[in-house]
Parts: C-alpha cells; sequence; structure tokens
C-alpha cells in the first residue's frame, strides 16, 4: 500500500532530475536572498552557477551543528517571522540549543513524509496509535501525531512517563501501534511484566515505532520475541524536521522520500563523497525546507545507502540502521568503540538482560572501558564462582567485536537506571 505512488515509486533517473531542479532553485533563492548561505558559498569559492548536476555537490560547503547554535536564534533562518507557525527546540545538551522553525509548507511536507512512513507499515484508519514521544519542544510527539492523524489513524497523545498508565491505556483503549524510543518500550516490559500484563494475550497492541537513539538487531529480535509485537525503525533529526522515515513492512532499510530529501555519504574524516553500499556519515539536503533551509548538513550518523531494491516495490532510497554517531564513537587507547557495538556483543549473550551502561575512565595515562550489564532474574546466581564465569564470557564476547580488553561489572535485576526518553548509555569520566 502507497501513500503517494507517483513520488514512492518514481523511476531513479526522473527522481534525478527533480533532486537537481529542486536544489538548484533553492541555492540560487539563497544565494541571492540569505546573507549566511550566500556568505559561506563565497568563501567555498562557489556560485550557483556552478552546479551543472548532481555529481556537482561536493562544490558546495558542508553545514554544522555548531553554525545552527553560533546563529542562535533566527539568524539562519530565511523568512519573515510572520511566515512562521510553529518553534521546535533541540534539548542543548552540549551547548545552545538548537531552534528550528517551520512555515506551514513545512509542516505540511513533514506530516507527508509521516504519513508515507505510517502507511509503508500498515498503520491507518484501523488502528490506534500510542504517542510516547516527547511532546513539546521535543519534534518526535507532534510529529507522529500529526502523520498519524492524516493516514486516519486515533491518535492517543500520552507523551512520555507514567508508565502504569500508559499501559493502562494500551488496554483499555485497544490500541495496536507505540511510538517511543526503544529504551522507553523496554521499560514498558520490565513494569509489564512485574504487573503480571502479558502483551500477547492482554492487549492488540501489534507494531511499535521505535526511534530517536540506535539500537542494533539483536535489540529488536529480543523485543519481538519477549512481546509479539513487531518494531520497526525509525529515523530524523530536529535540524530535518523531526521523525520522518521509517522502514517499510519488507524491514530492509530505512526509506527515504527523494523528492524531499536528497542523500550523501562522506568520510567522517576527509569529508570525500563515499559510494553507495560504503559506511559513512550521512549529510542531508532538504529541497523542500523553506523556513529553516539545509543544504549538506552534517548529521553525525553513520550509515550507509542501500543499492539493492526493496521488495515493497518503492524506489525511494533507502538506509541502513543508524549505527552510531561520529561524535558519539569512543576512542579507547586509539581503537573506535561505539556503543551500538556493545549492544551488538551483548545481545548474543542469553543470560544478559536489556540493561546496560558504559563507563569511560582515565587512569594515569591509560583509557579504561567498563560495561556495566544487567543479567535475567533467571541467571543471575548466589554463586561467586557462576557470575566468575559468566562476567569472563561476556568480556570475552565484547573483546570479539571490540578488538579491545573492557572491564564487565554484572548487575542484578533492576540496579541500571531506565530513561523515559532518549537513553543515556555513557558515561565518560575522562573529562571530569
Amino acid at each position: 500500500m502507497y501513500w503517494n505512488p507517483e513520488a514512492e515509486c518514481m523511476p531513479a533517473e526522473e527522481l534525478k532530475k527533480l533532486q537537481f531542479a529542486g536544489i538548484k532553485s533553492l541555492v540560487t533563492e539563497l544565494y541571492g536572498s540569505n546573507g549566511f548561505y550566500r556568505q559561506k558559498m563565497e568563501s567555498a569559492g562557489v556560485t550557483p552557477d556552478d552546479l551543472l548536476s548532481l555529481e556537482d555537490m561536493p562544490k558546495l560547503p558542508f553545514m554544522y551543528k555548531q553554525e545552527f547554535r553560533d546563529n542562535y536564534p533566527t539568524k539562519m533562518f530565511n523568512v519573515p517571522h510572520t511566515d512562521i507557525v510553529r518553534y521546535h527546540v533541540s534539548s542543548g545538551t552540549t551547548g545552545k540549543p538548537t531552534l528550528v522553525g517551520y512555515t506551514r509548507g513545512d509542516l505540511e511536507y513533514w506530516t507527508d513524509a509521516l504519513a508515507r512512513s505510517l502507511t509503508s507499515i500498515g498503520i491507518g484508519e484501523n488502528d490506534t496509535l500510542q504517542v510516547s514521544y516527547g511532546y513539546g519542544l521535543f519534534t518526535g510527539g507532534l510529529g507522529l501525531h500529526y502523520g498519524a492523524e492524516k493516514v486516519g489513524a486515533s491518535v492517543l497523545p500520552a507523551s512520555t512517563g507514567s508508565t502504569e498508565r500508559q499501559l493502562e491505556l494500551i488496554q483499555d483503549l485497544d490500541v495496536t501501534a507505540i511510538a517511543c524510543t526503544p529504551s522507553y518500550f523496554i521499560h514498558m516490559t520490565e513494569v509489564a511484566e512485574n504487573l503480571g500484563i502479558d502483551f500477547r494475550k492482554d492487549t492488540k497492541l501489534k507494531k511499535a515505532v521505535l526511534g530517536a537513539e540506535p539500537w542494533t538487531e539483536g535489540m529488536r529480535e529480543r523485543i519481538e520475541k519477549s512481546t509479539g509485537v513487531k518494531a520497526y525503525d525509525i529515523y530524523g533529526t530536529s535540524e530535518l524536521a523531526g521523525p520522518m522515515y521509517t522502514e517499510c513492512e519488507e524491514r530492509h532499510g530505512i526509506h527515504i522520500s527523494g523528492d524531499i530529501t536528497y542523500l550523501e555519504i562522506i568520510d567522517p574524516k576527509t569529508g570525500e563523497v563515499l559510494g553507495p553500499g560504503e559506511k559513512g556519515e550521512l549529510v542531508v539536503t532538504m529541497l523542500k525546507k523553506r523556513a529553516f533551509p539545509l543544504i549538506r548538513y552534517r548529521t553525525s550518523d553513520i550509515t550507509s545507502i542501500l543499492t539493492e531494491p526493496c521488495p515493497c516495490g518503492r524506489t525511494s532510497p533507502r538506509i541502513a540502521r543508524i549505527t552510531g554517531r561520529s561524535d558519539d564513537m569512543l576512542i579507547i587507547r586509539g581503537i573506535n568503540v561505539f556503543p551500538s557495538q556493545v549492544e551488538f556483543a551483548l545481545m548474543r549473550v542469553p543470560e544478559v538482560g536489556n540493561q546496560y551502561m558504559i563507563v569511560v575512565t582515565r587512569e594515569g595515562a591509560m583509557d579504561s572501558m567498563t560495561v556495566q550489564v544487567e543479567i535475567k532474574p533467571e541467571s543471575f546466581s548466589d554463586k561467586m564462582e557462576d557470575m566468575l564465569t559468566l562476567r569472563k564470557h561476556i568480556e570475552i564476547e565484547l573483546k570479539k567485536y571490540l578488538n579491545i580488553a573492557v572491564r564487565v561489572e554484572l548487575k542484578g535485576p533492576g540496579e541500571l537506571p531506565r530513561f523515559d526518553g532518549k537513553a543515556s548509555r555513557v558515561v565518560d569520566k575522562r573529562s571530569l
């Protein structure tokens, strides 16, 4: 089922022509009317006349998140205040927040992108979607809310927290789908188990749209095995608009609407554009964004563009699961480590639960990494010998996939923190 068959099944060459026309028009407009973008292009020695095809995109300079903070609040906006109908603000945990503004047209294409995504996973007028992302300044809740309403679904704006109440509403209102972070859904399943709620028997929940933080295929398998709920990945950032793009029912990568977003993959260190299938940093250009344009924005998200056709029939570009962020990468004794690699290794150990924390310290001149791991109740033992054997096994598995020795601390069920929103699984004490 398609929401917009013409756009979702557009032939590749036709899509490239559309993308180039959109980019050329946007660059020409910004060069002529926006001081920030004109200065960036002049500094790079490029004008709109230098863009003759999509192959010329590398001539344009990158955009960085720090520039948004440096130009806070609205110095980078491209429309007058009277055209702005909504603002959203990022968390600002590493400095000034990122303020994003939207025209009415911006909200419409954002909603349309989500309507396509939700339709592609079979959510429509017969569904009730419980949105358990945060509402308010965060983009997650409202984005999915309007997308779900557009496809005719009933929407329950639950936001985050009050987990027992959320579980009660899932049962009382026959909720069929939920949208939240993977870590919060895992927390919800633990609370449900403590309350004696069986998702298979006591609810009609069938689908979970999970995102806003990296998660692995192993975590998906655990979620589905324990709940019977089919889990789908969703991608988006505040700068793009918010959550926009999901896997389809085939779940072979996340479909990106090519008539809305142009993708590149680059080497995070050199900035060189990489070929299809090569893993690197995702760079996006938004073709229809008017209030807060994005041209070659470096997202820091690590992924690749998939090359094989999707069995669903959509021809839109697809990206692989986000494996981490270039700015979240830990360098431990010269080895690059992503938190998602840790999760991948842990999910291969049956005795390990779903909660873990990574603690990085510096002892003298040497970096050290400790992985705190909760053990499943049925696997936790009072016998020290059993726990030592299990800890050693986990350390071996981690070294196998990280190429570096790390310490493991075993924790009992419920000892590690839970998260209503995005999980924060890394504590880096080296700079404290």
